[in-house]
């Protein structure tokens, strides 16, 4: 299912829910006192509706930063790959074919074995670090004859370096997700934001059910984004491989 059309169910059942249950609430509730109430209401739904919007807002900057971050690291990963693959080209030819082939086997590997696992959010197997870990020690071997050599064998080494950082950092994203804590504290803070509303008082029905209809599809709408932001790698935030293809065809 489109992850447009699941978000349009989220946010159109959460608003129907809540309107019904508005309308139900003026319908065959007792009305006495509920205007009188209003401004009591209206002060703590502003408390607790202040609270809940700031750690949504919390909560989403650190999943939007988490989905540029993982995206800027993969063409990170992949670039440094390859840098490392054309300095160690000026160490020899054995060594410079050796390590292109083994930079491109862990590209591929990347693309087409690590990453539909990292959409699912499970572990990655060690055979994208079997090929790094052999790549640094054709590249530690290699004889140097000349100072132009040791640099560029220092340079590969960098490189690789910085393949190991951006590779441990994109595990890391992908094996993240929203604490059960945090998803606790967001589901109830949103069933108190939208309790508050049915308190308030007013003389038409209908006016009352938009209301309470659209604050819950906007905290639907929210809660939405940050299930669908929480994998990088997956749902909405969706980041592909396409570093690490381009990067293919540039070791090919």
């Amino acid at each position: 299912m489109s992850v447009y059309i699941t978000g349009f169910l989220w946010v159109g059942g959460a608003a129907v829910a809540a309107a019904l249950l508005a309308y139900l609430i003026r319908r065959f509730g007792a009305d006495e006192g509920r205007a009188e109430n209003n401004e009591a209401a209206g002060q703590v739904f502003t408390i607790v509706g202040g609270l809940h919007a700031v750690l949504v807002a919390f909560v989403l900057i650190a999943l939007f930063d988490g989905v540029t971050s993982a995206g800027d690291g993969a063409f990170a990963e992949a670039d440094s790959l390859v840098a490392a693959s054309w300095a160690s080209d000026a160490l020899s030819p054995d060594t410079g074919a050796e390590v292109r082939e083994l930079a491109r086997h862990y590209a591929m590997t990347v693309a087409d074995e690590e990453w539909p696992v990292m959409r699912t959010g499970t572990a990655v197997d060690s055979s994208g670090w079997a090929t790094l870990d052999q790549m640094r020690k054709v590249v530690a071997s290699a004889p140097t004859t000349d100072d132009w050599q040791v640099d560029r064998k220092a340079e590969a080494t960098r490189k690789l370096w910085a393949v190991y950082e951006a590779r441990q950092e994109r595990l890391d994203a992908a094996s993240g997700r929203v604490s059960s804590v945090i998803w606790f504290t967001l589901a109830l803070g949103t069933a108190l934001s939208l309790a508050m509303p049915l308190l308030f008082g007013g003389p038409l029905v209908r006016t009352h059910v938009v209301i309470v209809g659209t604050l819950a599809a906007a905290m639907a709408l929210l809660l939405f984004a940050t299930y669908q932001l929480q994998n990088p790698f997956d749902g909405g935030a969706d980041v592909g491989p396409d570093a690490f293809q381009a990067a293919v065809e540039r070791l090919a």
